[in-house]
Order: structure tokens, then C-alpha cells, then sequence
């Protein structure tokens, strides 16, 4: 499953967020991320996906 959260999360980081966490505070965080640039989007998911 995880797999699946990363490869969501580098086409689509908000999706892999959502996977992950829900709707709270990373997600949202990572949809203005995503909105200032697409790599900082793809990071901060990564890097939420891989946390817990």
C-alpha cells in the first residue's frame, strides 16, 4: 500500500496526502504547495507518505 501512496503522491501529491492523513492540516498544507509549484508539492507528500 505504501507503494501506491508514493506513486500517488509524485503524480498527484494532494491524493497522496489525502491516502495518507485525510483531510487535516498536511493536506491542505500540500494543496498550497502544489498550487506554488508542483516540486515542493511532490516533497512535502513524499515526505508525509514515508513519516508515518
Amino acid at each position: 500500500m505504501d507503494l501506491i501512496r508514493i506513486i500517488a503522491a509524485i503524480i498527484l501529491p494532494p491524493l497522496g496526502v489525502f491516502l495518507q492523513v485525510g483531510f487535516g492540516l498536511h493536506f491542505w498544507l500540500n494543496i498550497l504547495l502544489t498550487l506554488l509549484g508542483y516540486i515542493p508539492g511532490i516533497i512535502h507528500a513524499i515526505w508525509v507518505v514515508l513519516r508515518k
